[in-house]
């Protein structure tokens, strides 16, 4: 008889103890108790929501700056601007040269952001050619507007020209709308219509305007609240520039567009003549500074507006652009009362009750955007905790 003796590797194959078979997933599935699988799946599922928390929604930039950094801000801007428009006024009132004292604070504002970026206050970053053309476009629109707000106030009254001006904050939101598609709370919209019913009230007058110039002031406003909003995204979108290096950019192209349009408008010509009967003769009773003293006071004006860009600038990037056109608002009213004090103007009761609802509404609309933030912020911080 004989035998037939098994190959090592058939008997490992056929003959392998269960304990090392490898089961089939399917098979193994099938082995394990319904209630085991749902509780291994809501295990892993919670997991998974401890190692990946849901992404917060995205934030706009100012809502994520601190109150208290916005009002000190705040309060800074409104310093500059009403110490600018005082200091034009008490100072510089005979100053008929609107497109050469842009040039001088736009001069101004080059020369200061060159010493603050040699004492290394910031420094300029690489752009490519379309970011150059984006800021070139931006000083146009900057000297553009101010150019149709000069055209348009020739062909309409002050009082019309100051109430469609008092529309900008309603403009900004419906911009931001549009070409965002960011909407502001019913809270913060309904708090826009006291503040521009209040400056309405204030400058209430008699209304003059034709056509062309009516279309002008409209455009002006429009162009006005875009050129805020493009400050704003253009600190915090994209290009994410400091408010130096775009005051930096931007102040030459301003200075040389500025000196284009006094050229155009006649005003070097009436400037030239300016300095020759009046400035520097003598003898003209018109005269009210002598050399010296009407450079130090060009100087000290070149200065206050180059603080006011900055802080213009500055306060856009950290409080937004509505709420800027806001302050605006706000500003003329307080420029009225200042007015009343150092200037003798006489106002009606009617025309100081605007002054006081546009003040109630300014502070009805800090406390509607406060609030909004403390809401903002406690969703974040219960998911952070």
């Amino acid at each position: 008889m004989f035998s037939i003796k098994p190959s090592k590797a058939w008997v490992t194959r056929f003959y392998q103890p269960t304990t090392e078979r490898s089961i089939d997933p399917e098979e193994q599935h099938s082995l394990v108790s319904k209630d085991e699988r749902d509780e291994r799946d809501m295990s892993l599922q919670s997991d998974l929501e401890k190692a990946e928390p849901p992404a917060p929604p995205p934030q706009n930039h100012e809502d994520t700056v601190a109150i208290r950094d916005k009002l000190i801000a705040l309060a800074g801007y409104f310093l500059c601007n009403i110490g600018l428009t005082i200091y034009n006024k008490a100072i510089l009132g005979s100053f008929r040269f609107p497109w050469l004292l842009t040039a001088l604070h736009a001069g101004c504002s080059s020369i200061g952001c060159l010493i603050m970026m040699q004492l290394g206050y910031f420094q300029t970053t690489k752009l490519t050619s379309r970011q150059d053309l984006a800021l070139i476009a931006f000083s146009f629109l900057f000297t553009i507007n101010i150019a149709i707000s000069n055209v348009s106030l020739a062909m309409v009254s002050v009082p019309f020209h100051q109430v469609v001006r008092a529309t900008t904050p309603l403009v900004t939101s419906l911009l931001f709308r549009v070409m965002y598609n960011r909407t502001f709370s019913r809270a913060t919209q309904f708090s826009l219509v006291p503040i521009v019913l209040g400056v309405t009230i204030t400058v209430w007058g008699n209304f003059v305007f034709t056509d062309l110039g009516f279309i002008l002031t409209f455009l002006g406003v429009v162009l006005a609240a875009f050129k805020t909003i493009v400050t704003n995204r253009m600190m915090t979108g994209s290009m994410a520039l400091s408010f130096w290096e775009i005051l930096q950019r931007m102040s030459p192209l301003a200075f040389s567009q500025s000196l284009v349009y006094a050229f155009f408008t006649g005003e070097l010509s009436s400037f030239r003549k300016f300095l020759s009967e009046e400035l520097l003769n003598p003898e003209s009773p018109s005269r009210t500074f002598t050399p010296t003293m009407f450079a130090l006071v060009m100087l000290g004006n070149g200065m206050l507006a180059f603080a006011l860009n900055v802080s213009s600038f500055s306060t856009n990037k950290v409080a937004g652009a509505l709420t800027m056109t806001v302050c605006g608002n706000i500003k003329s009213a307080l420029t009225i009362i200042l007015g009343i004090v150092l200037f003798n103007v006489h106002m009606t009761m009617f025309q100081l009750s605007g002054v006081f609802i546009t003040v109630v509404g300014g502070v009805i609309y800090s406390f509607v955007e406060l609030d909004g933030k403390r809401k903002k912020v406690a969703p974040q911080q219960n998911t952070s905790s």
